[in-house]
């Protein structure tokens, strides 16, 4: 309440980042002989400072836990006097609050809000006040209100805003981060990869986090505040922002829409008409904008790699470090005995009857955290997985489990660990039915998370972290691909029993327009001539399901003389494969029978066939606002002609998306298209391109990293 003879005076002042309100009490009778006409927040010292600049637009100041940020005060009238005036601030989240008194004294606690004015300043109209928030202060939209209290017990004030984001820099923070590379990489990079496909066949996809993208930073904080945990307890949740684990259990929940007012929608059948399939989403900023837009209707649709990049974005807008990571031929044990069991018929075509599945790659995010609710040793990466396949404590979440726990299978802490160490560690059991009875089965203990992949750290290559996972029996480079998913001795690739054993290899990594070719090998282990029967076929899947029927197949007889090996060559043709292409993937299967005894054996594959690349080229040196030119190519590998939209992205350098329409493009028909690009930011960005084709279910990409060097 105001005083009696005074009246409270509003004053709006353009500063650095916005309007900053400001009053103050005077007297009817005359002016007060100190007054605070308004507060700049210095937002580009203060963006610098916390490494924030990529979030410029918006309209509030966006910094980070446990280190400073500096506001100036403009004063009239008499020098501030120490002895007599003093400060005062009252800092706001929702309805909490503290109160803070501003000292003369550097000296500042992590664990407390502080605030201290610089001494320099004292003399002077324009003094500075630093504002410190503990390293363990809640995420969130603040506010605060700055007062000056005079000693004739006048008062001044002014009103502010800003964002308080996690800071990987901060020796005190949860998410504490020691090398720079890493934070650059897992926090400020606003592109990235997604790795799919198979271990031998790796397709890179190029993404766009979009994190510094207007309305995107206003729609992860949006994010926190329609989540159930807010709804039902607000002042709980603005509590509980303090605790990274907190807050990666709630967005890895709202990453999904089965619970709650979640961003995605996920869609795993063949019916995307009610929204965009989701292999053609290429960054999380229209996804997260669309949700925010929409008054927080589910964005349709989404699969595991569209769920974890975006949970990639918000975890990295949040200050979290974040990075996305494929883990080949994940298992989903719904039972819980770390068997999943995979029927085939006699002639090898792989059936749709068990409730267990393994899909060829499963895509979750890992976030970098301090376990203080764990105890020492469970510090570091930890596995987070927004795709809604179990319920995790009543909600569709997963995480954040240690990745250290799961390596060492302790599957008594919290949160997931059994689950996730079965995606990586299952057994594979191959059984062979006839006319509903078993007639042989075989087991592999290799498959199952035969390789997790995540992007290198400043280069667009893939980081082998299967080790980091699982004690693997031999070590693998870091940068090249275990190829063993065709070639190691395991009963998937190679079937043996007591008198035949069969091995089938594919000779390299298929591309789009080459025939697949690969080799059985069949070896007799007995002194006894014999006749097998060999049965091909290949079935199209997605990477999630079981495989549909066989769109080739072939028969043979062949001989074997005592002890004799042989190998069968074969080829399935592009016209042969043509309509399974896309993001579909092929189980390629022989069952060879012996004759005389009946007795099978089964050697099996899943591969993929690789789209062929777009070309992106650009100049080398890019300067910002400045107008640069790039290109984008593409030959046509197929036998028929082709035709579709090219579609060009890049935050940071493009303003949205640019479309070309490519008419019929001939066989061994060259395109290109060049393209005009006005850089907005410093820094490495991704330029991407897409070709959507018409007629073809097929997308073609390609994408290049462009160094923005200051002026």
């Amino acid at each position: 309440m105001l005083s009696e003879g005074w009246a409270k005076v509003y004053i709006t002042v353009e500063g650095d980042s916005g309007d900053i309100e400001c009053c103050c009490e005077k007297k009817d009778s005359h002016m007060e002989d100190l007054s605070l006409q308004y507060v700049n927040l210095e937002e580009s010292e203060n963006l610098e400072r916390h490494r924030t600049q990529g979030f410029r637009s918006s309209k509030a100041l966006v910094v980070r836990r446990g280190a400073p940020f500096r506001v100036s005060l403009q004063l009239e009238g008499r020098t501030f006097d120490p002895k007599t005036d003093f400060l005062r601030i009252k800092v706001m989240l929702g309805s909490l609050y503290v109160i803070i008194p501003v000292t003369s004294s550097k000296k500042v606690s992590s664990s407390s809000w502080n605030a201290y004015i610089d001494p320099e300043g004292l003399n002077l109209q324009r003094p500075s006040i630093f504002i410190c928030s503990p390293a363990s202060a809640s995420v969130g939209y603040y506010r605060f209100q700055l007062c000056v209290f005079t000693q004739d017990s006048r008062t001044a004030c002014a009103i502010g805003k800003f964002i308080l984001l996690c800071n990987p820099w901060c020796r005190e923070d949860a998410v504490y981060v020691p090398f720079e590379d890493q934070r650059e990489e897992y926090v400020q990079n606003d592109s990235g990869l997604l790795f799919m496909g198979t271990p031998m066949n790796l397709v890179s996809r190029p993404w766009s986090f979009d994190q510094y993208e207007p309305g995107v930073l206003e729609a992860c904080l949006n994010l926190l505040q329609v989540s159930p945990r807010h709804q039902k307890n607000t002042r709980l949740d603005y509590l509980n922002r303090n605790n990274p684990v907190y807050i990666s259990r709630v967005v890895s929940a709202m990453i999904n829409s089965e619970d709650d007012l979640g961003v995605l929608k996920g869609n795993w059948s063949d019916d995307f008409k009610q929204g965009v399939h989701p292999s053609m989403w290429t960054g999380s900023g229209d996804i997260l904008k669309q949700w925010a837009q929409s008054g927080y209707s589910p964005v349709k649709y989404g699969q595991c790699w569209v769920f974890a990049a975006v949970m990639c974005t918000v975890m990295r807008v949040l200050g979290i470090p974040c990075r996305v990571v494929t883990n080949f031929n994940s298992a989903h044990d719904t039972n819980a005995n770390l068997v999943i069991e995979e029927y085939y018929t006699e002639t090898g075509q792989k059936l749709n009857v068990s409730k267990d599945s393994i899909w060829n790659f499963h895509v979750w995010v890992e976030c970098y955290m301090t376990r203080r609710d764990l105890g020492p040793g469970m510090d570091g990466w930890q596995v987070l997985d927004p795709t809604p396949q179990e319920r995790s404590g009543g909600e569709f979440c997963c995480g954040p489990a240690p990745v250290k726990a799961i390596k060492d299978r302790r599957i008594d802490m919290p949160y997931d660990i059994p689950f996730v160490y079965a995606e990586v560690n299952a057994d594979v059991l191959s059984i062979i039915v006839s006319k509903g009875r078993v007639i042989s089965y075989s087991k592999d203990t290799e498959k199952v998370g035969s390789l997790i992949l995540t992007k290198a750290i400043g280069f667009p290559i893939h980081q082998n972290i299967t080790g980091d996972y699982k004690h693997i029996k031999s070590p693998t480079s870091s940068l090249t691909p275990r190829r063993s998913t065709m070639s190691r001795d395991s009963t998937l690739s190679r079937g043996s029993s007591n008198g035949v054993s069969v091995s089938l290899t594919l000779d390299r990594a298929h591309v789009a327009g080459e025939p697949v070719c690969f080799a059985v090998k069949v070896i007799n282990r007995q002194n006894v001539a014999k006749k097998m029967k060999v049965h091909f076929n290949a079935q199209a899947k997605e990477y999630n399901h079981g495989p549909s029927d066989a769109f080739w197949e072939t028969h043979g007889v062949i001989k074997l003389a005592p002890m004799e090996a042989k190998v069968v060559h074969q080829q399935i043709l592009p016209a042969e494969y043509a309509h399974v292409l896309g993001d579909n993937l092929i189980n390629l299967a022989v069952v060879v029978e012996d004759m005389d005894s009946q007795e099978r054996v089964l050697a099996s594959e899943e591969f993929n066939i690789a789209s062929p690349h777009l070309t992106v080229q650009v100049a080398d040196s890019i300067v910002p606002n400045k107008v640069q030119t790039a290109s984008v190519s593409f030959t046509n590998p197929f036998s028929h002609p082709v035709s579709g939209v090219l579609t060009v992205a890049g935050a940071g350098l493009i303003q949205g998306k640019v479309n070309f329409r490519v008419l019929s493009l001939c066989p061994g028909g060259r395109m290109e298209q060049h393209i005009t690009f006005v850089p907005s930011m410093v820094g490495t960005k991704m330029l991407q391109a897409s070709l959507s084709l018409t007629n073809i279910s097929s997308t073609i990409r390609g994408f290049k990293m462009v160094s923005v060097h200051g002026a």
